[in-house]
This record gives structure tokens, C-alpha cells and sequence, in this order.
């Protein structure tokens, strides 16, 4: 009997496994502590589905592929996982790297379902095959917004490295914020070492610095310099990409990593199914699981739902996302076409800026919802 994998991602043999894809950064220069909490949410949904039934008797299988954080290398694995006969791609972390998945994809005609990267235009155009639970980069940082003109800064700076989503992030802020009265300054972090980084900001009279860089460099040393330069004593440091959410920031930086606020995709409290997801996150990493470890447990939970109710074909698959309809750790996910974003996505994931207490570096405070 022939059990190869057909094109269209349905395999043959009764009982043998439903395939899903896996895209994760395991390795640097990828955000190797994301990925690890990514996947550790993928796995956890697969284990629960496989419990309960699978997908129709059939066992869910999932084939991780390490991204590295390089976008040539998510395309070729999006193209691997293709050939293996995999009902649906899902996973990864960084915007750009998430961008030429879905690309591939939505060129093979495989399902991609990104679960963290939140670049508005994560595709050029319309795209029927590619899905995403995270809420998009711009309504995410509007909000972020919102919250330092509350907080009364209104002179921003940017430091920023060359990235697409950097420049996106900047743009976002930079046109929110001068509808409000607001201006932004952007500075190179490749330019100039982070005293000189501290000397610009006097210069400027800012009231807030925005770390658009990669941690724990140069993100870390800039923290450091500011945190012990006595004429920014008064600036706000703030990290809207999410930097201090996971363990290694607080011990790199200890008490100078708290009260630095970022994004979060979570609930101010999360209701049943949450709580329980939480629990066995934090059995499974031994530590608590950030927002993006929920991303990963959502994701597979969509995907189950799809496959369970339209089939492992892959354009039954595509063409249920208009009709999911699942219960997710962090709310009902749904899936429409807001304006902008070119793919099927979850309008909208909860946000929170949050920060680390610097009473508690180990405890996290609610700033704006």
C-alpha cells in the first residue's frame, strides 16, 4: 500500500498521522528564549489533542523546524515541510522571518497560522492561506501610544537598528503620537556607543527612550548607561516589543531591567482554560510561561479545529478560517479581514503594557489595558 504523502497534505493509510509544521527560533541569532516558550505551547496543544482523540482517530503529529531568526531559511523549511505532506504550517516569532513563511506558503498553497510575529503587512497582498493569532503590530503599538501621552511623555526617542520591523514600529509611533501632539526622534544604535547614546538624549530633552534593538545587545549596555547616567534620572525606558517578558532580561539586568514597560498579549486575568494552560506551561518550562507560550497552544488548538471539522485537505483547511470559532486561553478566537493586514487574522488578541515591579523584578504590574 502506497503511505507517501499527497500533495494536497491528506495521507492515506488509516490511522497514520495528521502532519502540522512547526516554525520556531531555536537557535541564535533567533530569540532563542520565544522560541523555546513558542514551542513549548505548540507541543502541550498537540499532547492535549492527541488525548482527546486526535483529529478523527488519527494521532496529530507535529515536524519543528528551527528558523534561527533567518527568513531563507523559514522559506526553505516551509518548502520541506510541503514535500512531507503536512496539512498546515505553524509558529514563529520574528515579523520578518514570519513574512517569508507566509510568502512561501501562500505560494504552495500550504496553511501558515503565524502565532507571535505581528508585522502588519506579514503578506504583499491578500493572502487566502495564511491565518494569525497575534493581534497586528500597529494596534499593539497605537495602544503603547496611548500609554506614554498618558503618562504625560510626549518627547520620544528612538533607538533603533535596520529591520523592517523596527522601521514599522517607528512609523506607527511617530504618526500616533503626532496626531496627539507628540513628537519622535530616532537615534542609531549602531552609530554611537551607549554614553554617546546618553549624551544625545540630554541633548534632545526627552521624556522617554524606546528600545527597538535586539537583546540582550545592545539592548542591555543602553540600559545599564542610561540607569546610571544621574541627568536621566527622570526618563521613562520602555521596551514595547516585549524584551523584559522573559527570564533572561531580569537576569541580565536584575533591578535595572524593572519598570521598563512593554507589550503583552494576555488578559489582565485569565479565566479557566487559561489558568489550567498556565499551570502545565510552567510544569513543562519550570518557569512562567510568557504571552508567546500561549500563542504556541492557541495556534495548535485553531488548527485542531479546523482539521477536525473541514479535514486534512489543505484548501479545506484555508478555507475554514472564516469559520473557526475557538475557545483559546486568552478569549474566543475568531478570524476576520481587518483593513491593512492583507491575511486572515484575530481581531484581537487582549493587550497590556506591563512592566516588572521594581519592588519585585520577579512580579509584573499592569500599566494600561
Amino acid at each position: 500500500m502506497n503511505t507517501s504523502p499527497s500533495p494536497s497534505g491528506a495521507r492515506n493509510t488509516d490511522g497514520s498521522p495528521v502532519r502540522v509544521g512547526a516554525l520556531v527560533p531555536l537557535t541564535r541569532p533567533g530569540w532563542v528564549e520565544a522560541g523555546r516558550h513558542l514551542l513549548a505551547g505548540l507541543e502541550l496543544a498537540v499532547s492535549e489533542v492527541n488525548s482527546t482523540g486526535g483529529i478523527a482517530g488519527r494521532p496529530l503529529e507535529l515536524l519543528v523546524r528551527d528558523t534561527a531568526a533567518d527568513p531563507e531559511r523559514a522559506g526553505a523549511a516551509v518548502e520541506e515541510l510541503a514535500g512531507l505532506g503536512v496539512a498546515a504550517v505553524a509558529g514563529e516569532y520574528h515579523s520578518v522571518v514570519a513574512r517569508a513563511a507566509a510568502a512561501r506558503a501562500d505560494a504552495l498553497g500550504v496553511p501558515f497560522l503565524c502565532s507571535s510575529a505581528v508585522l502588519d503587512a506579514l503578506t504583499d497582498g491578500p493572502a487566502e492561506w495564511v491565518a494569525r493569532v497575534a493581534p497586528a503590530q500597529s494596534h499593539g503599538w497605537r495602544l503603547y501610544g496611548d500609554f506614554l501621552l498618558c503618562a504625560g511623555r510626549h518627547r520620544i526617542a528612538v533607538v533603533t537598528q535596520p529591520s523592517v520591523y523596527w522601521a514599522s514600529g517607528t512609523r506607527i509611533l511617530r504618526d500616533h503620537l503626532a496626531a496627539h501632539g507628540g513628537t519622535v526622534v530616532e537615534l542609531d544604535a549602531s552609530a554611537s556607543t551607549p554614553e554617546a547614546l546618553c549624551d544625545a538624549l540630554v541633548g534632545h530633552g526627552v521624556t522617554a527612550l524606546l528600545l527597538l534593538v535586539g537583546h540582550p545587545e545592545p539592548a542591555v549596555p543602553i540600559v545599564r548607561a542610561v540607569r546610571g547616567d544621574g541627568r536621566l534620572a527622570d526618563i521613562l525606558i520602555g521596551a514595547p516589543a516585549g524584551q523584559p517578558e522573559f527570564p533572561g532580561w531580569a537576569a541580565a539586568l536584575g533591578e535595572e531591567g524593572a519598570g521598563i514597560p512593554f507589550l503583552r498579549y494576555l488578559p489582565e486575568r485569565l479565566g479557566p482554560l487559561g489558568e489550567r494552560v498556565g499551570k502545565e506551561l510552567r510544569e513543562r518550562l519550570g518557569e512562567e510561561p510568557s504571552f508567546v507560550a500561549f500563542e504556541g497552544w492557541d495556534s495548535v488548538t485553531v488548527l485542531a479545529e479546523a482539521l477536525r471539522s473541514h479535514g486534512t485537505d489543505r484548501a479545506a483547511v484555508a478555507a475554514s478560517w472564516p469559520g473557526v470559532a475557538v475557545e483559546g486561553t486568552r478569549g474566543p478566537i475568531r478570524f476576520s479581514r481587518p483593513p491593512g493586514t492583507g491575511v486572515w487574522q484575530w481581531a484581537w488578541a487582549p493587550v497590556q503594557v506591563v512592566d516588572r515591579d521594581p519592588a519585585e523584578p520577579g512580579s509584573f504590574r499592569v500599566l494600561h489595558a
